[in-house]
């Protein structure tokens, strides 16, 4: 598969979120309990997510995976238990779109950071993942997540 890549400018983007760590065998499970949470207290607030629901991971110790999980929102709202207000930091992205299973993103992966050094950038080492349709409603090989990696400024 061929991915198209580019640069996205992202301005600062307020969410509610769960920071957690997990293993990957154990990520369905961590993550469909993370977004229950936050939605369950945006619709005790009366808000809605203004955007797909995703994933930032800070590292990729498949064993241990530091993660955030959560919603973009349109205001920064105020947090409850282990529900965080946080953000997407503003800057340049580099992005593409994987379709097909969660399983087989590494290589949209592989093609994000190839393109990311043929353009002579840098990427701050975490990763998003947005998850543009339910996966419960979708078959796996339409699935689709747009991977956004944060790059470094230049200077």
């Amino acid at each position: 598969m061929s991915y198209q890549c580019e640069l996205k400018q992202q301005s600062v983007q307020p969410v509610l979120s769960i920071r957690t760590r997990a293993a990957v065998q154990d990520l369905s499970g961590v993550m469909g309990a993370a977004y229950d949470s936050i939605m369950a207290y945006l619709m005790e607030l009366g808000e809605q997510p203004v955007d797909a629901p995703f994933t930032a991971y800070y590292n990729m110790d498949m064993q241990d995976l530091d993660m955030e999980i959560g919603f973009p929102v349109g205001k920064t709202l105020p947090a409850k238990g282990k529900v965080q207000a946080s953000s997407l930091p503003e800057g340049q992205y580099a992005v593409c779109v994987h379709t097909g299973p969660y399983s087989a993103i590494e290589p949209a992966y592989t093609a994000l950071n190839e393109w990311i050094s043929q353009k002579g950038l840098e990427a701050t080492g975490v990763a998003y993942e947005f998850y543009l349709n339910d996966p419960s409603e979708t078959k796996p090989d339409e699935l689709q997540t747009r991977i956004m990696f944060p790059l470094k400024s230049a200077g």
